[in-house]
């Protein structure tokens, strides 16, 4: 039985059409898992907002949806296990990658350069005196709980603009001391983008990530075409092949 064959009887079957010969336990099983390959299409969009088109220009838009587009024809034919026509386990695996890289590109990017660099605690007034204004502070802190309990956690803090490192951390509700090379926070404002952050009195400061430039994240489009189009290549030359084999009916 096809799955394509197998989704008409599942409908038939929902709509009470009777069938004779049919299977109904087999026809449903097999639609419900063909069903959560749909289930599976909106996770893409929350790890990628450029499919949501935030803060994005029209020619970008215009991009976004032509691919996101293509996107689902590699994805759809790796959970039916056709696309021009049936695939082999070879051609699902490379289906599924260029799904993969499409939709999440940045997992590449980060491989090749990682977004954020650690620096010590020390530098961190030589991190925020190059931080562009508005630009997120990433802090990795240890402190403790409500209740007592040890913890570590991330902070990401909003730096205003100043006149140096010491005043745009002030300006953000911050204050530091440093101790034996330890950078402790002296104080923190009440109600202040660090107080929101998650940043306490007298935590201490393990790990500052500098950020770094990142290559753009498109350019893994185009490895993904190509290898896109050569899985179209072959299956197209499997069709041919299969057509110039069929018998020719006589006349």
């Amino acid at each position: 039985m096809t799955r394509r064959r197998s989704l008409f009887l599942a409908a038939a079957v929902a709509a009470g059409m009777p069938l004779p010969g049919g299977d109904p336990i087999r026809t449903g099983s097999v639609a419900f898992f063909d069903g959560l390959s749909t289930a599976l299409l909106p996770l893409p969009f929350i790890d990628n907002i450029d499919r949501l088109l935030i803060d994005v220009t029209w020619c970008q838009g215009i991009f976004v949806f032509v691919v996101a587009t293509v996107t689902m024809l590699p994805f759809a034919g790796t959970t039916q296990g056709w696309f021009l026509t049936r695939c082999k386990a070879f051609e699902i695996a490379a289906l599924l990658l260029v799904a993969f890289t499409l939709f999440r590109p940045g997992f590449w990017t980060d491989m090749i350069r990682p977004p954020y660099t650690e620096r010590e605690p020390a530098r961190i007034f030589e991190v925020v005196e190059h931080l562009p204004p508005g630009e997120e502070l990433r802090l990795r802190v240890r402190g403790v709980d409500e209740v007592g309990e040890p913890m570590e956690s991330v902070a990401l803090l909003r730096l205003p603009d100043g006149a140096d490192a010491r005043e745009r951390l002030g300006n953000a509700g911050v204050f530091l001391r440093v101790e034996d090379g330890r950078v402790i926070v002296d104080d923190v404002t009440f109600g202040s983008p660090a107080k929101k952050a998650g940043l306490d009195r007298d935590q201490e400061i393990l790990v500052v990530y500098e950020h770094r430039p990142q290559p753009s994240k498109y350019r893994m489009d185009l490895p993904a075409f190509v290898l896109l189009g050569l899985v179209v290549w072959m299956q197209r030359r499997r069709i041919a092949r299969a057509g110039a084999a069929a018998p020719v009916p006589a006349k």
